[in-house]
């Protein structure tokens, strides 16, 4: 076991999974301190480096892609303070830090981790019920449903229809945005056949953000969310499903039978992803008619 304990958290290496605590310092971020203890599953690592300077030195996780909600809601948006995956570490515990790093190297290639994107979430995101109040409203989710309530500050024309709920269901993507020098953020939920490109100011289905300290707790909510959606590598593959299209008159002979021997090993899989719970009801019978009618 591998362990490591900073003022700005404690990480601690079994030999199968990461154990990130945050600290109590005053420098650790409000969404560090929220988000509590992480497990990260040796197999949801790409890779650790750790980087020395002349005061602090600094760890860090780097996580395959599709492993973990936070990060892909989030977009790699978070900044030093609230992010997880770093570590401050002070200049007298750098050969500790270079340990550390050596036993979870050593353990990555001794497993064999590929460092390619993974098919569904190794972590599974903040829990439920939580409710988050910040810029112009407040967002709760309680797993099922996101409510979303005004404030004072809210403008009048997203105010006016009152306090909203979006189900789950019909939720197809989440973002959360940071504000940035004199732009604002958001936290913007993208509702199934209601696209909108109004600004977050006026869009019934985002809270906007202007950079308070509360701001990143909005992205514990999007991670919420993240966490129970169908896992983008799913989406990716049903598109891909929709858009194939009939073979042409010119394709060679015996295209024909490969083909079809194709689209039926693409069912089976389609299928096994369906029982798994990867594709819902509705994705999966979209996908299907569409192998169906090329066939």
């Amino acid at each position: 076991m591998a362990e490591i304990l900073q003022k700005d958290g404690t990480w601690v290496f079994d030999g199968d999974a990461l154990r990130l605590t945050p600290g109590r310092d005053k420098n650790v971020g409000l969404l560090r301190r929220e988000l509590g203890e992480l497990v990260v599953p040796l197999g949801a690592l790409a890779g650790i480096s750790f980087e020395q300077g002349k005061k602090t030195g600094r760890l860090r996780l780097r996580l395959r892609d599709g492993a973990d909600p936070l990060l892909h809601a989030t977009g790699g948006r978070l900044t030093e303070p609230h992010d997880p995956y770093q570590l401050t570490v002070e200049s007298d515990r750098y050969g500790v830090a270079e340990y550390f790093v050596d036993e979870v190297r050593g353990a990555l290639l001794l497993d064999q981790v590929p460092t390619d994107p993974v098919d569904g979430y190794l972590l599974a995101g903040p829990a439920v019920p939580l409710a988050v109040s910040a810029g112009d409203g407040t967002a709760a989710f309680d797993g099922e449903h996101i409510r979303l309530e005004w404030n004072w500050k809210t403008e009048d024309a997203k105010a006016s229809a009152g306090p909203r709920t979006l189900a789950l269901t019909d939720v197809v993507a989440v973002e959360w945005q940071p504000a940035a020098g004199l732009e604002n953020g958001h936290l913007r939920f993208t509702v199934r056949h209601a696209p909108t490109k109004a600004p977050p100011k006026y869009d019934p289905n985002a809270v906007e953000l202007w950079g308070f300290k509360k701001d990143p707790l909005m992205a514990l909510v999007a991670a919420a969310v993240q966490a129970r959606l169908p896992h983008p590598a799913a989406a990716i593959d049903v598109r891909t499903t929709r858009d194939v299209r009939p073979e042409t008159p010119s394709s060679p002979v015996g295209s024909a039978e490969d083909g079809h021997d194709a689209l039926l090993r693409r069912l089976r899989e389609l299928g096994e992803l369906h029982r798994t719970g990867v594709l819902t009801d509705e994705e999966f019978t979209m996908a299907k008619q569409a192998i169906l009618k090329r066939m």
